[in-house]
């Protein structure tokens, strides 16, 4: 790398912050600051390594790729909820209460972080079941626990889950755009084919996997139309 291209860098990543003792963490955490702070397009390997006061090169023995740095980083982001004290893994006072705290807590990370947020929306899942924002197996196995746990049946548990997921990705998308946030798609690779360590650990998941592979966009549609225009009507009344 050029004298040129090393200042180039530090212009846009910063004074190094730390030379010693990397971990994973410590750089999805960089990794999100920088998106964070300079936009997901800026985010480069090299730029992240001067950030940290290292070779861009010494970061792939923690992030094999940029691509496992990009789901590392949705995944840093979405452990803010479990750090919230608003919101319960488990339903404490009823469902309702359960999705009213994920769904504020979902939007406080959004909104703490809007320029990572888009990310978080378009990045592929490692299975297409796994629906946006709620990017956590964890927090989708306690989703459907909570629903379980109050008398939903499997089917409904499953469209209450697509209802809630859609209701958030499209209110928090406008939120964060009207923010500055870029929520054009910088790059879309392949899903993976499997999730590592399977499913094991997630038993509601694993039983409604069938259910959540299902493609019911076009009645998900319709219905979610119905929806809208009887609360316009209502508005009308």
């Amino acid at each position: 790398m050029s004298d040129s291209g090393a200042e180039a860098d530090g212009e846009i990543a910063g004074l190094p912050a730390r030379r010693h003792g990397l971990d994973r963490r410590m750089i999805l955490e960089a990794g999100a600051d920088f998106i964070e702070t300079h936009g997901l397009r800026q985010l480069s390997m090299r730029r992240l390594g001067a950030r940290l006061g290292v070779e861009g090169m010494s970061l792939y023995r923690h992030v094999p790729s940029r691509d496992d740095l990009l789901d590392g980083i949705v995944e840093v982001v979405l452990d803010d909820l479990y750090g919230d004290p608003e919101v319960y893994l488990e339903p404490k006072n009823g469902w309702q209460d359960y999705l009213l705290r994920l769904a504020r807590g979902l939007r406080r990370v959004a909104l703490a972080r809007p320029q990572i947020f888009p990310l978080i929306a378009t990045r592929p899942p490692q299975a297409p079941w796994i629906r946006p924002p709620l990017r956590s197996l964890r927090w989708i196995d306690s989703f459907f626990g909570a629903l379980g746990a109050a008398g939903f049946r499997d089917d409904a548990a499953v469209a209450a889950y697509r209802a809630f997921s859609s209701f958030l990705l499209g209110h928090l998308l406008l939120e964060v755009a009207a923010k500055g946030a870029d929520i054009a798609p910088v790059e879309m690779p392949e899903p993976q084919g499997q999730i590592p360590g399977g499913l094991e650990a997630y038993p509601h998941v694993r039983r409604l996997e069938q259910r959540l592979s299902e493609d019911r966009s076009a009645e998900e549609f319709e219905e979610s139309l119905a929806n809208l225009l009887n609360r316009i009507a209502a508005l009308r009344d």
